[in-house]
């Protein structure tokens, strides 16, 4: 028997964040007859397409209490909302993905034991709580390492690579003396990620697996699908389906993986979980059946999934900083996809959008 479905057409979603991830999760939700309300702490790319903005900090619960009043249900477009937030609302209304989720992914130490607990590999890693822990984890792990603060990371935020050399008081003291992991690296080929989706009736769908390259620590590009044998990408995408469904998940999750080709063949290492829509799926956009944004969408509102089937070989380029300025000639260009965030300042690092092309297979 299907499940009840949650939501309506002409029902409103909240969504935390007003980032681009945001923006795009509002515009998959007015495609299907929803109204989008975004609640953050300042106005952002997300605020110009909702039909609602509150905009409030995350520990304001008089604010919380009036985005739940006016909302079926909350989603999130980034993973470092509060624990406070996330619990305030899901006491009001669903949240989804859930609360538990969220916090088994806030947190890198907490995340990799659970993927371990679940038999799913990580690189090998100790928990850092000083300078001293951080010499012994050393000792133990090898250089190079990879020092990595426990939460608040992405795009290369909170981490350094300690080389042969390097002082240890110093390496400790560039990431704020907080709670760390030391990973030992992982001779990868290359990076790959899971974006799927697992509905409220557990039924889980995944699109193919992504390959991806990364310049100074930012996503560049995005090919799929992936090269890996079909029986690696079946692995990859059973250990997704098996993360979401010990995590009782509900939504789109991303799984981000390194692909390991030695002498003894083709083995996956997870590096990362993202409870949310992730990067590496903006090529669903225009090179799939159903995007990952609207999947989202209708996961969390309880919905049937949509189809994943790719349109062809696909390769997304993020545009950073100033590649956006090239808009005029991706507009020009035959069969190029350009989706810009409305953002109106270009920095250096900066997500300014993305550039999607589609080829045969």
């Amino acid at each position: 028997m299907a499940p009840a479905l949650s939501l309506a057409p002409g029902d409103a979603l909240g969504i935390l964040g007003s980032g681009q991830l945001g923006r795009m999760l509002a515009m998959a939700a007015a495609q299907l007859g929803l109204r989008s309300v975004v609640y953050a702490p300042e106005s952002g790319p997300a605020c110009d397409v909702a039909a609602r903005t509150i905009i409030a900090p995350y520990e304001d619960d008089a604010a919380l209490a009036e985005l739940a009043a006016c909302v079926r249900v909350v989603t999130y477009e980034f993973e470092n909302v509060p624990a406070h937030t996330a619990e305030f609302l899901a006491a009001r209304l669903p949240v989804r993905p859930g609360p538990a989720a969220l916090a088994t992914t806030q947190d890198r130490a907490v995340e990799k034991r659970f993927l371990n607990g679940q038999g799913i590999p990580t690189a090998p890693f100790l928990e850092v709580d000083d300078a001293a822990g951080l010499a012994k984890a050393l000792s133990a792990l090898g250089r190079p390492a990879i020092l990595k603060t426990r939460r608040f990371g992405y795009d290369g935020k909170g981490q350094i690579m300690i080389r042969e050399g390097m002082d240890v008081a110093q390496s400790w003291a560039a990431l704020g003396g907080v709670p760390c992991i030391l990973e030992g690296l992982v001779p990868f080929t290359r990076e790959v990620s899971v974006v799927g989706a697992r509905g409220l009736d557990g039924s889980f769908a995944a699109y193919d697996v992504c390959e991806n390259a990364h310049e100074n620590h930012i996503l560049a590009l995005t090919t799929v699908p992936a090269s890996m044998a079909p029986d690696t990408a079946a692995q990859a995408v059973a250990m997704a389906a098996r993360i979401a469904g010990a995590l009782d998940y509900v939504g789109v999750i991303s799984v981000e993986m390194f692909h390991v080709v030695d002498g003894a063949g083709e083995r996956l290492v997870v590096n990362e979980i993202a409870p949310r829509v992730h990067n590496s799926g903006h090529w669903t956009l225009d090179g799939a059946v159903t995007s990952q944004f609207d999947q989202h969408v209708r996961a969390v509102c309880g919905w049937p999934l949509g189809s994943t089937r790719r349109h062809g070989r696909v390769e997304m380029r993020n545009l950073i900083g100033h590649d956006a300025d090239g808009w005029a000639a991706l507009l020009a260009e035959p069969g190029a996809c350009l989706h810009l965030y409305g953002k109106h300042e270009a920095r250096a690092g900066r997500k300014m959008g993305h550039v999607t092309r589609i080829f045969p297979e």
